[in-house]
């Protein structure tokens, strides 16, 4: 079996930021959606709590 890392480690290098930011950005967005709908799901209740 043929020693794969160094080919791997090789393109992972030349490929620059892109894989992590766009990780990241996603990420995010998911973090966003997700603190969102945390924050309002208590406005859409119908109890009536005066």
């Amino acid at each position: 079996m043929p020693h794969t890392a160094v080919p791997l480690a090789a393109v992972s290098q030349e490929q620059g930021p892109g894989d992590t930011l766009r990780i990241g950005l996603v990420v995010s967005i998911l973090g966003a959606v997700l603190l969102a709908w945390f924050l309002l799901r208590g406005y859409g209740n119908d109890d009536d709590n005066d």
